[in-house]
């Protein structure tokens, strides 16, 4: 074993832990302004559809402190961040608005409550329109989709659909979520000489951001530079919706010639970015009396909000995520990206994934329910390899080890007894009912836009044997540049300490893709240890020459470089190296293999490889008042080689609980007119200490390793286990279904509330 301290593989605690613990840790907010700073405030708009008569900004201009108001009039170059290049979002509306909530101008004053006071002032007439903000009743009304739909093909769904023995239609609808990110959107820019600006903000897409300015300011992207040392969480929240935040600071700065921050309260922070996506899933699946599933047709239509954001791309994984874990021998999977009177919704981690899963896991509830059986045998039966590998998409499933979870999971769960014991105790009637569930997971790891698979790095080695890293992907609390110093750490067989990972920056590193899809590691790993590669290559050679022994014998070790018999230490070694002259940098560079997707054809192979988990989760509920406690939940995940298993075994338990949370508690609620009125943690309820499972046992399935050559052969670990949390979902349907003694399925809708809970229990009982 290494004597090597935190090298790729050993448990390392998350490099900036201490400091976020005691406070010590720099974010956006924490940076010191210069001399003569400014603040920007958004003013947003009060109706969710109408024309804008009029808009008078006359005492928002003449308020105490206020330096100037920023509207469509004043962008210099095109009014537009849309992501997808689909010029359908403006900075600031023009002349209609499409949501309540939405961007009409920015107030600029000497500090942040001046122009938070100043923002209310201003006095806007509106023509109102007509306005829809349910998914449901967008299909009614007929509104457009905001953006091409996707259908997926195998089989012949229609027909075999007709011929299949055992038939159920249903729907189901399933919420969304806010991102509830610990720090919200914030950004601080400094304007430089011509046309250069220097934004720092909390974003996981610098790339993106640095072109979304550019664009509106009409500069050239190199005038612009983006800097993240690190966020406060982001979970897809800030791929896309920080654009908005950058654009208005950026602007400002150039106008009025010094720095401008801007940092909307919890508020309206919720208010005016997007969130999940919420769908409402209309299936109708047949199958045999073992329980296979013979055929499926799904129409998946999704509140996708007033512009296209990331809709298509979100609406698409949804799909791809339709089938989980089980084989459709015949299927016709379609999308609905409804446009809604709403703000427009974005990524989130999963990526759509998640609500096309529970839209599987809910068929294989209902025939379970209507043949009297087990769930988990209906979900062994369908499982990948027992009757077919080739997916919706066309893609083969090729490294399916979710048999091998499942079986081991069921045991060290002891799942078969604790579900006898339960519908034992179900059996004995009274109030308190129990529910027990085994769900599983695969989940396809790659960004489907093809493009964005890859990534680069830039090493340096100093002259002291210290080495300093830059990488496009951002630190959001995942533990990414733990991980990637621990990659390069690995490379050289140093410790690493002796590795510094500096700040996100898009002048060091360019064109880099948002760190989401769970490819944080995937791609700035290989990209580092491409560059680490380069900087040996070169070492071994001169080492070889100088020395005259063969470049075989040059060897990196318990941080010391050994040649032939000779022995250096690491420091020793580089400082002759750059003594010699020998180049100790290196730009590396990564794009992932073997992918490819038409989506015309809805064929091709969008995932590299697929990640795979199972939990069992055990529940009570009350079924006087809809409420419950999650009792125990097991867990047993798949993350390959692990590079680090004290995060991955953290980020599954994160994971799980905020998967819980979307499913249980977390509920989004527009009034009437449109307004949203769960906009702050008083209103909107995350998980707390008290709703987390009473026995919490989590593993990694330490035997896995990724057949494809990943970043020491890991697997992603972001996204994957967030699903698993349907397993407490299904777990309360169970414990629903018991007051009917399981005739039937209760269909309860997400988030599974203590309210929808206990009208579940009403309806049921009749």
């Amino acid at each position: 074993m290494s004597n090597v301290k935190g090298i790729a593989g050993q448990d390392l605690r998350h490099e900036s832990a201490i400091k976020q613990v005691t406070g010590g840790a720099d974010y956006t907010d924490d940076i010191a302004l210069p001399e003569g700073a400014l603040h920007a405030y958004l003013g947003l708009s009060t109706v969710a559809a109408g024309r804008i008569v009029a808009m008078d900004l006359s005492e928002v201009e003449t308020a105490p402190g206020v330096v100037g108001v920023l509207t469509a009039k004043d962008i210099p170059g095109v009014n537009d961040i849309s992501p997808t290049g689909r010029h359908d979002e403006p900075v600031f509306a023009e002349d209609h608005v499409e949501f309540h909530g939405q961007a009409l101008f920015a107030v600029v004053a000497t500090s942040r409550d001046a122009a938070r006071k100043a923002a209310e002032l201003a006095k806007v007439d509106y023509a109102p329109e007509r306005h829809v903000t349910d998914v449901g009743e967008a299909v009614k009304a007929g509104y457009p989709h905001v953006t091409d739909p996707l259908t997926l093909r195998i089989g012949e769904a229609a027909k075999a659909l007709k011929a299949a023995p055992n038939r159920i239609k249903g729907q189901v609808r399933i919420g969304g979520q806010d991102h509830m990110y610990l720090e919200g959107h914030i950004a601080l820019a400094l304007p430089g000489e011509d046309e250069e600006v220097v934004v720092y903000s909390s974003t996981q897409h610098p790339s993106e951001a640095q072109h979304m300015v550019a664009h509106v300011l009409g500069v050239p992207s190199n005038a612009v530079v983006v800097n993240v040392r690190r966020m406060g969480g982001g979970f897809g929240g800030k791929e896309s919706q920080m654009n908005l935040f950058c654009a208005v600071a950026a602007m400002a700065a150039k106008r009025w010639g010094v720095a401008v921050k801007i940092r909307p309260d919890r508020d309206q922070d919720m208010i005016a970015t997007g969130k999940r996506h919420d769908f409402l899933v209309d299936y109708d699946v047949g199958f045999d009396e073992t329980g296979r599933i013979l055929a499926v047709d799904g129409e998946f239509a999704a509140r996708c909000g007033w512009s296209s954001d990331l809709s298509g791309p979100v609406t698409d994984r949804a799909l791809f995520h339709a089938d989980n874990a089980y084989f459709y021998p015949a299927a016709e999977l379609r999308s609905r990206p409804m446009k809604t009177n709403t703000v427009s919704n974005t990524a989130f981690r999963g990526f759509g994934g998640p609500q096309g899963v529970v839209a599987a896991e809910r068929m294989i509830e209902e025939i379970a329910y209507a043949l009297g059986r087990d769930p988990l045998e209906i979900r062994k039966a369908n499982f990948y390899g027992v009757h077919g590998d080739v997916t919706p998409y066309h893609q083969t499933v090729e490294d399916n080890i979710m048999p091998r979870i499942v079986e081991e999971l069921e045991a060290s769960a002891d799942y078969q007894a604790r579900r006898a014991a339960v519908i034992a105790h179900n059996a004995k009637g009274g109030m308190m009912r129990k529910g027990i569930a085994l769900t599983p997971v695969k989940f396809g790891i790659s960004f489907t836009a093809t493009w964005y698979n890859q990534a680069g790095a830039l090493l340096h080695v100093y002259n002291d044997g210290s080495l300093m890293l830059n990488h496009g992907g951002t630190e959001m609390g995942q533990g990414l540049n733990t991980k990637v110093a621990q990659v390069v750490a690995d490379a050289f067989q140093v410790d690493v300490d002796k590795i510094r990972i500096t700040k996100t920056t898009t002048e060091k590193v360019p064109n880099t893709s948002a760190t989401a899809a769970s490819s944080g590691s995937d791609l700035n790993g290989m990209a580092a240890l491409d560059a680490a590669a380069q900087i040996k290559a070169r070492l071994v050679a001169w080492a070889a020459e100088k020395w005259g022994v063969a470049a075989d014998t040059v060897r990196f070790a318990d941080n010391q470089v050994h040649v032939g018999d000779g022995v250096f230490a690491f420091a020793d070694f580089i400082k002759q190296a750059y003594m010699a002259r020998v180049h100790l940098s290196a730009a590396g560079f990564y794009k992932t293999p073997k992918i490819h997707w038409n989506r015309d054809t809805g064929q091709g192979r969008p995932f590299y490889y697929f990640a795979y988990g199972a939990a069992v989760s055990e529940v009570t509920i009350d079924t006087l008042t809809g409420e419950y406690t999650v009792e125990r939940v097991d867990v047993l995940h798949d993350v390959g080689r692990s590079l680090n298993p004290a995060i991955d075994k953290g980020q599954v338990e994160g994971a799980f609980v905020q998967g819980m949370g979307w499913l249980t508690t977390e509920e989004l609620w527009w009034d009437d007119e449109g307004r949203l009125r769960t906009h702050a943690p008083s209103t909107y309820k995350i998980p707390l200490a008290s709703d987390m499972p009473k026995d919490f046992n989590v593993r990694l399935a330490e035997w896995s390793e990724n057949a494809e050559r990943t970043i020491k052969r890991s697997k992603a670990v972001g996204e994957p286990p967030f699903m698993l949390g349907i397993s407490v979902f299904e777990a309360l349907s169970m414990a629903v279904a018991s007051v009917a003694d399981y005739r039937e399925c209760p269909r309860l809708d997400a988030p599974a509330t203590p309210e929808r809970v206990l009208m579940a229990v009403e309806r049921l009982r009749g």
